[in-house]
Parts: structure tokens; sequence; C-alpha cells
């Protein structure tokens, strides 16, 4: 009896042991770091065996995120702390869907010669690939994930997790956030498969949150502090589920908490791939510049290295893992001058503003910014750029619908509808609309399909109707 007592203790023991361990790791495979993503879409871009030495040294960066698997960054970061995220290329998708060869070659190729030496611990399939129109993609994306998995097993790289990165507009129902719910077009056929898969994988559900744009399409109703982590006193309570909420990029990630328990996994664990505001752009639209952008990044940081961990009113406590956007200002982005300057430094290596990711404040606090002068003049609401074409057409039909003179100018013959382009005539009503019904509470949304510009889109005689803040 003393033997077999002796023998359930040191058996209890190992238990304990090997709990720990298991603890540890999970804790270290989820510690508190907070990355960076390092776009490449630049002609004066340094070097990136330069670009590591900021990273480490002027960003104090614990992960990297890129947007592919450049064997020259790959290099680079070989024998640093450094942990970091590749991607597998959208135009991949479809062609490695069904072709596991392909999924062997391109991990043995690509990724392979640099591990162990480079961290590499995530793969993301693609980037935003269900806020694209093509739907091939779509269907392709889970079995091209399994292929990954499947090939990363089998060169040796089996601790590396596969994920792909999710926009916002993945929601037809956002708000308030017990109210999440995915579009009903990928719930089902994409959404589902890939969290089972995530799950079954112990992976992350990598999610792009970015406050600034629905404050920037709704100023008038969503407060500019609490969009930036900046509020003290104003507070949202969600209906639905009693949560209280102190900040806008809470609410968006926990409606796709709430949106995920839908489809029956409310565990899944969530990594934020992108997160960041604009430090320019204010010609094209509203907030962005270095005050606002300096104060959204701190404040992000310092919640994601809170001790303990503040998680969000969905899943307190927990440690959300994350990446910034972006290393540097990017000039060959396309799109609003806002696209091209969300970076923490700029091309020659100097910050635009001061920031370490690992949480470090200068002593005696950051230098004062000044405030920018808020924009006072005139504005349009203009369709956002890559709009799903078949939404934005169901939605100029219901802006046309609200007010007999809204869509009065694009009528055939008359002075705005010549060209006869439905993205130009969406433009004209949803300017119209917002014109007309923003003091009845209208705004400049359309469930995402929109987007506010100080650049006036009127031509020849064709004049939109705008806004004046």
């Amino acid at each position: 009896m003393w033997r077999s007592g002796v023998m359930a203790t040191v058996s209890f023991l190992r238990l304990c042991l090997v709990a720990a361990l298991l603890m540890a790791f999970c804790r270290a495979e989820i510690s508190s770091k907070v990355g960076i993503n390092y776009g490449q879409l630049g002609n004066n871009l340094p070097s990136p065996l330069h670009s590591v030495h900021l990273i480490k040294s002027h960003l104090k960066a614990g992960r990297v995120k890129i947007y592919d698997a450049n064997p020259d960054i790959l290099r680079a970061l070989r024998g640093t702390d450094i942990d970091v995220s590749v991607m597998l290329p959208n135009n991949f998708i479809i062609p490695v869907s069904s072709n596991q060869s392909l999924a062997d070659s391109w991990v043995e190729s690509s990724l392979a010669p640099f591990y162990p030496a480079t961290k590499i611990q995530y793969l993301l399939v693609g980037n935003e690939i269900l806020s694209l129109p093509d739907k091939t993609a779509w269907h392709s994306l889970v079995p091209a994930m399994r292929r990954i998995k499947a090939a990363l097993k089998k060169h040796g790289l089996n601790k590396v997790k596969v994920g792909t990165s999710m926009a916002m507009d993945v929601l037809e129902a956002s708000y308030p956030p017990s109210n999440g719910t995915f579009r009903s077009d990928i719930a089902t056929l994409v959404v589902e498969p890939m969290l089972r898969f995530l799950n079954r994988t112990k992976s992350f559900y990598f999610l792009d949150v970015y406050p600034y744009f629905p404050w920037s399409r709704d100023p008038y109703n969503i407060n500019l502090e609490f969009a930036m982590l900046e509020s003290k006193n104003i507070t949202v309570t969600d209906p639905g589920s009693g949560l209280v909420y102190h900040n806008l990029f809470d609410q968006m990630v926990d409606a796709n908490i709430f949106a995920m328990s839908r489809l029956g996994y409310p565990d899944v664990r969530v990594w934020i791939a992108e997160t960041g505001w604009p430090n320019g752009g204010d010609y094209d639209q509203i907030g962005a510049n270095i005050y606002n952008a300096a104060t959204y990044n701190r404040n992000i940081v310092k919640k994601f290295l809170s001790k303990p961990p503040v998680g969000t009113p969905a899943r307190p406590g927990r440690i959300i893992p994350s990446f910034v956007f972006a290393l540097y200002n990017e000039n060959q982005k396309i799109g609003p001058g806002t696209e091209r300057q969300f970076g923490l430094l700029y091309p020659n290596g100097t910050g635009v503003y001061e920031i370490q990711l690992n949480g470090d404040v200068p002593k005696g606090g950051y230098k004062q910014l000044p405030r920018s002068t808020p924009y006072k003049g005139r504005i349009w609401c203009v369709v956002a750029e890559r709009a799903n074409r078949t939404a934005v057409g169901a939605a100029l039909a219901y802006a046309c619908s609200q007010g007999n003179r809204t869509c009065e100018a694009i009528r055939p013959g008359k002075e705005c509808y010549r060209p006869n382009s439905l993205v130009r005539h969406a433009s004209y009503a949803f300017s119209a609309y917002w014109s007309q019904f923003k003091k009845q509470g209208g705004s400049c949304y359309f469930d995402g399909l929109a987007t506010q510009t100080i650049v006036d889109p009127s031509y020849g005689s064709c004049k939109f109707p705008s806004v004046t803040l």
C-alpha cells in the first residue's frame, strides 16, 4: 500500500509537471509581444537587412509579418529572436487548393531553407480573400489551407500554424457586437469549415481591425476619442449581451467573436493581423494625421501589453497577440492617400512619431505633438475602393428610392448621366442621399460600401451634392 501510494504521488506530480509545461508552452505561444507588418509596396524603402535592424533597435518589435515569403527578408531575420509570420500570396490559393505537389514544392522552396534559423511560426494563406469578388478563390481557401498544412508537416515544419487574414467586411452585422453575424454568402460554405480547421489545428482567427474606417465614415455618431481608445468617460452598453464597451476596437473584435459563436466555435482564439491609423492623407479622408495616429497606436500597444491582460468584454483577461500596421509609409500602394501613410517610420528610417512596440516610454514621456486642426469644409460620400459591385447596385437603388429628387441628375439625358458608370452613379447617389438626409441621421456608410472624401468628384456640368463640416 505504501509503495502504491508513493507511485500514485509520483504519477500525480508527473501529471502536474506535464500540465505546467503545457501551460508554459501555451503562454509562450500566445505571448503579448506586439509585432509589425512589413509591407514592401514602395520604391524608396531600405534594404531588408537595414529594415530588420530598425524593427529590432528602433521599434523593438517582437514579431514581424510579411505579405509573401521574400527570401531576402527571411534571410535577414535569420538568427534573430523575432517571431515571423509569412503569407502565401493570393494568386497561389486556387492552384494550391487542388494540387498537393504544388503546395509541397512551395513550402520546400519558400520556407524550408530558412527554418528553423528564421523563427517562422505562422503561415497565412492569402490576405483578405473573402473581401474580394472572386468566389472561386473563396471556395478554394480552406482546401488550400489544408494542403499547406499537409505540406508543412511533410517538410518537418510541424509547429508552423496555418491561418488566413479576415477583414471586418466578412460580417453582415456587427453592431451591437452581440449581433455579430457572418455574411450569408460565406458563413456556411467557407467560414464554418475554416473555423473547424482552425479549431482542430489550434490555430488563430487572424483579423484586421481598423477603428479609423468606421469612425471616418460616420464621425457624427462615433466619438473620435472612443475610436482612438482615448475616452475616459464614454461607455456603450450592448443591449443584447449587457457588456459595457469603452472603445470601438473592442466592439469590432467582439462582433467577430459573437459571429464565431453563432457558427458553433466560441473558443477559437483571435489574433489581430493588422491594426493602425493613417498619419496623413487629410486631402482624401478626414482625421488622418500624425497626432491621431500616434494617439491610437500608443493606446493600442498599451492595451495589448497590459498586465494582467485586459482582453475584450466578451473575452476578459485574454492575451490578444497582434501586429501593428505598418513599418513604413509605402508610396506605391493604390487607393486614397491614407493608404500610403500608415507607417510608423518614413522610408528614410526615421520615426513618424515616437513609439516602441515593447511598450517603453521615453523618460519624461512622449514629446508633445501638435493637434491637427479638424477639417472644415465640404465633404462628399463616394463608393469605397473594392466595394462589391452587386451590393453597390442595391445601395444605389436604395439611395435613389429615399427622395424624389435624390437621383434626378443621373437619370438618362440629365447632366450626370454620362458616363453611364455604376460607380459614378452610385457615388452621386450616395453624396446626394447624405446631403439630403444627414440632419435626420443619414450617414455615409451604406453597409461599408461608401467612404468620405474631401476631393470634389464633380466633373463638367455635373456637380455632386456635399456636406459642409
